[in-house]
């Protein structure tokens, strides 16, 4: 089912976005040199916190890497424990809803911590909500699925973007509420990752979506995580009513 589908991924650079697939648009808004936004303060402890985060945001994925190998078969023996993996370029991958036979092609608009978060899920959250996301075991689903890793990847790159982690400091408020929970809790982001992805799924089911209806819920799902980050009585990721999606 999922040879053929190509999920947007975007790079966005100043004024202009670059495109990885082709029938659908991309989810993630623009930026532009001219946008004037406000930008936050961070403490010394935030600041440490944020440049290690981009630091792993800047590592891209490298099949020739023995650890980027590794983590790509800790993934699939995570996701898929009872079957072998033949080899680490092999059509088995798309079971799990890469886009072809070789899974490093999409890394492209996630990196390697777009592998570090599937892998987190998988390893944190291992039965209920990573295999029933991976193997659609919830709610009444679509004839025509997203496809999961591929999902993966876009929810990744969107989460950098809402909270620009690209940036120097923040500008947006929840943006810099993330940095507040990121200098709490060094796996913030890897914890945020999984929480989006339910909450994604959540709004999948909600609006019985379809393929094509994938880029609308992407753009659902990141209003009410922005809502939800604004919300008075979270001092912490635990505390989003979405992180109630997820079980262990």
């Amino acid at each position: 089912m999922f040879t053929d589908i190509q999920i947007c991924l975007a790079e966005v650079v100043a004024g202009s976005a670059a495109w990885l697939g082709r029938g659908l648009s991309c989810v993630c808004a623009q930026r532009r040199e001219s946008d004037a936004r406000p930008s936050f303060d961070l403490t010394p402890a935030q600041e440490e916190c944020l440049q290690r985060l981009q630091s792993r945001i800047e590592v891209s994925y490298d099949s020739s890497i023995p650890e980027h190998q590794e983590a790509l078969r800790a993934l699939w023996n995570a996701s898929f424990p009872e079957e072998e993996l033949r080899d680490l370029i092999s059509e088995q991958w798309k079971e799990m809803g890469w886009q072809g036979k070789d899974p490093s092609t999409d890394f492209r608009g996630g990196g390697f911590i777009s592998l570090e978060n599937l892998l987190f899920f998988a390893r944190n959250y291992p039965y209920k909500s990573f295999q029933d996301l991976l193997r659609k075991q919830e709610g009444d689903r679509a004839l025509w699925e997203y496809p999961f890793a591929v999902a993966g990847v876009n929810i990744t790159f969107m989460l950098i973007q809402m909270l620009d982690l690209e940036a120097v400091k923040p500008r947006s408020m929840a943006g810099a509420i993330f940095l507040k929970f990121l200098s709490e809790n060094e796996s913030a982001f890897d914890l945020l990752y999984c929480i989006t992805f339910k909450l994604m799924d959540n709004q999948w089911l909600a609006m019985h979506a379809s393929y094509m209806d994938f880029n609308t819920v992407m753009k659902s799902t990141r209003r009410q995580l922005e809502r939800e980050l604004l919300l008075e009585d979270v001092s912490r990721l635990e505390d989003l009513p979405s992180y109630s999606l997820l079980t262990r």
